[in-house]
């Protein structure tokens, strides 16, 4: 099978990238590179299943420079003609240990807005780079939160990350129509989702959360999306005709 759509996702091995990597090992003509701490022996298993191109290297995004280094490389040594479309997916994120700013370890803080902004950002930068030309169409899909534009205590880390995500989100869009080069990049909210981020946060330590009954009773009420429903409306968002015409977006929105 020649693939005809190359996707690269970050944090694919679990939750919502893990389900959005298998709904696109299911599509004909797809390429994707899946860039996770660990590989998954059963996505590769799908792949083969499907015929699908699959590729998964082993990164820490907590060290994101290598990362962007090999992704730039990876990519110039492509053929762009070949493929109809080319997206990035920043999905990885962490929220690290919930507790108030005060009472937070500096390298868990640096952890989490190196893998949560930097990251992505340089990822972004690497692509656009690399792309550049590329006959097809070239999106940025950026998973940011609705923690970005609302701010919790006790996630001030997990918040100043999706803000910046947001927010440099826009400025690209901007250089982008500026500059006449083509890239759609969104920053958008998938909703709530039943992931090891919220078994995180409905368990920590109460007096360190205030807001940890409002995840206690998301879950009891049944008001979480699953990963592959969450996938499934991602995924349908990132295909509709007007992507990007919002640099900042949720999936709720119609």
């Amino acid at each position: 099978m020649n693939s005809t759509q190359l996707t690269i996702i970050t944090g694919a091995s679990r939750g919502l990238g893990r389900a959005m990597a298998e709904q696109l090992l299911a599509r004909p003509g797809q390429r994707l590179l899946c860039i996770s701490r660990r590989a998954d022996d059963a996505l590769a298993a799908r792949a083969g299943e499907t015929g699908a191109e699959l590729e998964q290297w082993q990164q820490d995004l907590a060290d994101p420079v290598p990362v962007a280094t090999r992704l730039a490389a990876w990519l110039r040594g492509l053929d762009g003609r070949t493929f109809d479309s080319v997206t990035l997916i920043n999905n990885a994120g962490t929220v690290g240990r919930t507790r108030p700013l005060a009472q937070a370890e500096a390298d868990e803080l640096a952890q989490a807005l190196r893998v949560g902004l930097e990251a992505p950002l340089l990822l972004t930068s690497a692509f656009l780079a690399a792309t550049r030309g590329w006959r097809g169409a070239r999106k940025v899909l950026n998973i940011s939160s609705g923690l970005g534009r609302n701010a919790m205590a006790s996630q001030a880390p997990y918040c100043a990350a999706k803000a910046g995500m947001d927010h440099f989100s826009r400025a690209v869009a901007l250089e982008e129509e500026a500059l006449g080069t083509g890239a759609k990049i969104v920053s958008l909210a998938p909703g709530v989702i039943d992931t090891d981020m919220q078994v995180q946060l409905r368990g920590a330590e109460s007096e360190m959360f205030p807001d940890r009954a409002r995840f206690e009773g998301l879950k009891a009420q049944g008001k979480l999306d699953s990963p592959e429903t969450a996938a499934e409306k991602v995924l349908a968002y990132l295909a509709r005709a007007d992507f990007g015409s919002k640099p900042v977006a949720d999936v709720r929105e119609q």
